[in-house]
């Protein structure tokens, strides 16, 4: 099973534009669509809504596309 993470985690992940951090906004655990993409997640499986440091931008995704920030 994929790791929890936890609203507040800071996060990175892969984008368009190369690596992009942020943090996880909300733990996403029914199907859900946003921004016209529909997202599968469960209580099982679930997604993360995450916010970009840099654009503001928000995203849903996996766990297995999200890799941890260790704070410093």
């Amino acid at each position: 099973m994929s790791e929890q993470f936890k609203k507040g985690d800071p996060m990175e992940w892969d984008s368009s534009g190369g690596t992009s951090r942020g943090v996880i906004k909300e733990i996403v655990t029914e199907p859900t669509d946003f921004k016209n993409h529909h997202f599968a997640a469960s209580k099982e499986r679930p997604e993360y809504l995450v916010e970009s440091d840099k654009s503001g931008k928000q995203a849903i995704h996996r766990a297995e596309e999200l890799r941890k920030v260790e704070e410093k």
